[in-house]
């Protein structure tokens, strides 16, 4: 079976050609970051304009490197949220259209699920369940994995997003926007532990995250007291990988540590990891030193960011699970309280 997925929740266009939810035959992204990069972060209304600009070229490019064509397809597929609603609309309604001309099966898919199927693609866990921990620009969860399509979230974050706040320090370095890529580089040559910087503690579930406060203390760090004046900073390059790299490895022990408080309290028989910042070789690195026996599933290159191969594999057990398509109604969700 071939399902055509189309991602577009947030500044990536994105299609993908992927057979009987596992080998990807294409997957092209169209990046809009250097659109954004002057801004140091997402223009909700640029990034609409761009997707409607693109979106039809990228599914033509897809459809070419896959060597087929849209009578092939069997299922269509999009990404319906959670996202930036006239980003979702983009393309969860060209998907709708294609399906309707084409009289194809359509499928809307949650993008968050994606993420977690992007590391299952290669190979499956033999057993569940398993700890999904989920780490992007606009997300950050720790999920129990049922099975495919069976989560349930157990915790999650209370202000910023993981990747929401690299990029806010990244902007504050002066670094070029997403941020993630260049505070890991940047933390390479840096000393992780030269500033004590913490993350926050929720009282009311010790297992969700809160990044804001961490932000803030980079913040005075770069800054000092005219933080709030929006002074220049003039800090060495020496500093600046410090910060960089204290601010990293902060962070990333809080994700650490608050999974193995999440595994203490439930057996769980691997953990599975998707979104972008979990292309992070030293993140990939302290997991694998504080859970040594137990298999970990990380997304291959170039599927950790957001992507359409994601979708269209998962769509794929969705739309056999279901043994039907969803409604051309289906409506684009912005805020998706629950992954199911």
């Amino acid at each position: 079976m071939l399902v055509l997925g189309i991602e577009s929740t947030c500044d990536e266009t994105a299609a993908a050609i992927v057979e009987d939810g596992s080998k990807v035959l294409s997957n092209v992204i169209f990046s809009q970051a250097e659109l954004h990069n002057q801004f140091k972060g997402v223009i909700p209304e640029l990034a609409c304009r761009k997707h409607l600009d693109v979106i039809i070229p990228v599914i033509d490019q897809a459809l070419k490197e896959a060597g087929c064509t849209l009578d092939d397809i069997d299922v269509i597929a999009a990404a319906r949220g959670p996202g930036l609603i006239g980003a979702l609309l983009i393309g969860l309604n060209t998907a709708k259209a294609l399906a309707l001309a084409l009289q194809k099966p359509f499928v809307g898919v949650n993008h968050l699920e994606g993420h977690l199927y992007a590391s299952m693609m290669p190979k499956m866990p033999q057993n569940f369940p398993c700890l999904g921990v989920i780490l992007s620009g606009g997300h950050t969860a720790l999920v129990h994995v049922e099975a495919i399509r069976k989560y349930r979230i157990l915790a999650t974050t209370v202000d910023d997003a993981i990747g929401e706040a690299f990029d806010k320090v990244a902007s504050l370095l002066d670094l070029p926007y997403p941020g993630g890529p260049f505070i890991e580089n940047l933390a390479k040559d840096g000393n992780p532990y030269k500033y004590s910087f913490k993350a926050g503690q929720v009282k009311k579930n010790p297992l969700d995250f809160s990044f804001s406060g961490l932000k803030t203390s980079v913040m005075y760090a770069i800054k000092g007291q005219n933080a709030l004046k929006d002074a220049p900073s003039n800090l060495s390059e020496i500093e600046k990988k410090d910060i960089a790299a204290s601010f990293q490895r902060t962070a990333f022990s809080d994700i650490v540590n608050k999974t193995l408080l999440a595994t203490d309290h439930h057996s769980y028989h691997g953990l599975i990891f998707g979104g972008g910042v979990c292309g992070n070789q030293a993140l990939k690195k302290m997991f694998e030193e504080a859970f040594p026996n137990t298999p970990q599933f990380w997304p291959a290159l170039g599927m950790a960011s957001d992507n359409a191969a994601m979708i269209a594999g998962l769509a794929y057990h969705q739309f056999l699970l279901q043994n039907q398509q969803d409604s051309f109604f289906l409506k684009a969700l912005p805020k998706i309280p629950n992954l199911i």
